[in-house]
This record gives C-alpha cells, sequence and structure tokens, in this order.
C-alpha cells in the first residue's frame, strides 16, 4: 500500500492561485449608452456592431402573445 503524501500550503496556494476570478468585460455602447457583454448583441436596443440584429419590440410582443 502506497503513503499519501500530505500537499503543503505553499503547493496548495500555487494550485490555487489560478482560481482568480476575473471581470467581464463590458462596453458601453456609443449610441444608446447601455452596457452589454463584448462581442454580443446588446439585448435592449438589438443592435450589435452599430446594426439593428434583432427587433426587441417584436420579440417582446411574441412572448406577450405566446403567454396568452
Amino acid at each position: 500500500m502506497v503513503v499519501r503524501m500530505r500537499h503543503t500550503r505553499a503547493h496548495t496556494a500555487n494550485r490555487r492561485s489560478h482560481h482568480g476570478l476575473t471581470a467581464k468585460a463590458l462596453t458601453k455602447d456609443t449610441s444608446s449608452g447601455s452596457v452589454h457583454l463584448r462581442h454580443r448583441v446588446d439585448m435592449k436596443t438589438g443592435m450589435y456592431r452599430g446594426r439593428k440584429v434583432i427587433d426587441t419590440l417584436a420579440k417582446v410582443a411574441k412572448k406577450v402573445t405566446k403567454k396568452k
């Protein structure tokens, strides 16, 4: 039977040093001023890179009719 080796505090800390959280990369839209994640559609306005991609009003209307 093999004796398991004890991990020192330094060894454990070195392993956990990569567990630190990073802040999310947020971008402020120039036209509307809303904040959204980078490289993703702004769900409030439906804009991505200066052009309208999603019609948010139609999406909300569809959700309301579906709920009824």
